[in-house]
């Protein structure tokens, strides 16, 4: 048909719709088709409920019964697990968590800090605190610097915390196994805290790395002698006199381990030459003066608790068994004197 034909019969139709009507309309029976279109086509769950919205009011406009209930009674399901976003998504393995160094203080810095440095001037300063702030952060830039852990475990003692001072100590025996300085150090503390078994532990690893260091078998003797393990306790005390045999501190030692075990006159034996090599020590007269009285000896023993008190003027148990010895002295040794020391003190100190 040509175009003349098309123009004629156009205008037999009748009439024309107006722009803005015709405006309206195209738009609407769009909308129809494509709803009518895709009721058909399988949508994503997220649409649907729309789809369902939409044909719930074409037919309410139609005039024609509408269900009350709601077109859609279930929540939009989630994504599917085939979604790119959820699939395709690098994995990066969980990032490791490092044990916790009791030791290391952890911080951040932008450039490195001297911290070790900066340990020792708060030391000189008096600052005993600060100081083992920054050896504990030196610690955690370098976890084996031997220096740091060395003041570490001085400083952490001055501190009052032992078990950092444990911990610095079992390092330094660790990273060097050859040495016994730090086994010995972390022997004495576990003695100080009560913890003998595991003095006695340490200790014997100490002696296995320097048989010839009197010292680890002093600490090794105190462990047992806590314990109350006298006999293992005197022949330690005897291994580090030998290797030392001018050891004030072992002669005091074995002499109250002896005190303990009842022989006395080898007490008075060894605790005179710890009395001679240790003139200015107060409880080394007080085990001495016990030897003495025990042996019968009265006036040495008065004479070693009154050396004993003026070194040491607040020794209760030196001024107590000075007192004893007085009041004995002037009743002309009455019966209800005649008490054994260790009945009316404690025991003495231990070094």
């Amino acid at each position: 048909m040509s175009p003349r034909t098309k123009k004629t019969s156009r205008r037999t139709l009748g009439f024309t719709l107006p722009p803005t009507l015709k405006k309206a309309l195209v738009p609407s029976c769009l909308a129809a088709l494509g709803l009518a279109a895709w009721t058909d086509v399988p949508l994503p769950a997220t649409l649907r409920p729309w789809l369902a919205l939409a044909e719930h009011a074409r037919a309410r406009d139609a005039g024609l019964p509408v269900d009350l209930a709601p077109a859609f009674t279930e929540a939009p399901l989630p994504i599917p697990a085939t979604h790119p976003s959820a699939t395709e998504l690098p994995s990066t393995p969980a990032p490791r968590v490092a044990v916790e160094d009791a030791l290391a203080l952890s911080h951040e810095h932008t450039r490195r800090v001297d911290h070790l440095g900066r340990a020792r001037a708060l030391r000189e300063l008096g600052d005993v605190s600060g100081a083992l702030t920054e050896v504990r952060r030196a610690l955690h830039d370098e976890p084996s610097d031997t220096e740091a852990l060395t003041m570490a475990a001085r400083l952490a003692r001055l501190q009052g915390q032992s078990e950092l001072a444990l911990a610095a100590y079992a390092r330094l025996g660790s990273l060097m196994p050859e040495e016994a300085g730090a086994l010995i150090q972390q022997a004495r503390l576990l003695v100080s805290l009560g913890r003998h078994a595991e003095a006695v532990r340490v200790g014997e690893e100490a002696v296995v790395r320097a048989p010839e260091d009197a010292e680890g078998y002093q600490v090794l003797g105190r462990a047992h002698l806590a314990s109350g393990e006298l006999s293992p306790a005197i022949l330690r005390f005897q291994q580090a006199v030998h290797l030392e045999p001018e050891h004030g501190y072992a002669l005091n030692n074995l002499g109250f381990a002896y005190l303990r075990a009842g022989e006395d006159a080898k007490a008075a034996e060894v605790l005179a030459r710890a009395a001679e090599l240790l003139p200015h020590v107060a409880y080394v007269h007080n085990n001495l003066g016990v030897a003495w009285e025990r042996l019968g000896r009265r006036e040495e023993a008065r004479g070693a608790y009154a050396q004993a008190t003026r070194l040491s003027p607040r020794y209760v148990q030196a001024r107590v068994n000075a007192d004893r010895m007085n009041r004995v002295a002037r009743a002309d040794l009455a019966p209800s004197d005649t008490r054994t020391p260790e009945a009316l003190s404690p025991l003495p100190e231990l070094h």
